[in-house]
């Protein structure tokens, strides 16, 4: 009966700080724990938001750019792109998922990704993100264990 009071008593606590967690501190992890998302500030004035998925031995690059007129926050997942000046044929071989980053809160209303500065969601949906792991021709031999594209608040860097 005590470990059930202290467990409520700890989500009561923890709720509203995560819920306090501005987005580019914020850390997610996928249904079934085989993936992580770890936002972090982001360098540059034309990408908003910056990412790493970390998903078994696989440590993927992300970052997001905000499209003009219908404005969408459009991310993308890299693995090992070249550095330098690359060419769009090089950036789309390393290019692993790109898409629209939604949110998702309690009440299912869907929304898009917050900018810097502003509060964490409670839970991010990558569209399609598992299939693109999955059969990205880099990653043949590593069994995926992504299930699932919906992640959910996890922690808050410090």
């Amino acid at each position: 009966m005590k470990a059930v009071a202290l467990a409520s008593a700890l989500a009561f606590v923890a709720g509203p700080c995560l819920a306090a967690c501005p987005i580019e501190l914020s850390v997610y992890s996928g249904r079934d724990g085989a993936a992580a998302i770890e936002f972090r500030p982001a360098k540059g004035a034309a990408v908003t938001n910056a990412f790493r998925l970390i998903h078994g031995e696989l440590a993927l690059d992300g970052f997001v750019m905000w499209s003009e007129g219908i404005e969408r926050p459009n991310g993308i997942l890299s693995h090992q792109c070249p550095d330098g000046d690359v060419t769009g044929p090089e950036y789309d071989a390393c290019t692993v998922w790109a898409g629209v980053i939604y949110t998702i809160d309690a009440s299912g209303e869907v929304g898009l990704l917050p900018r810097p500065g502003e509060s964490a969601p409670e839970r991010l949906l990558f569209p399609d993100l598992a299939h693109a792991i999955d059969t990205f021709p880099d990653f043949s031999g590593i069994e995926s264990k992504l299930s699932w594209d919906v992640f959910n608040l996890s922690g808050c860097q410090e």
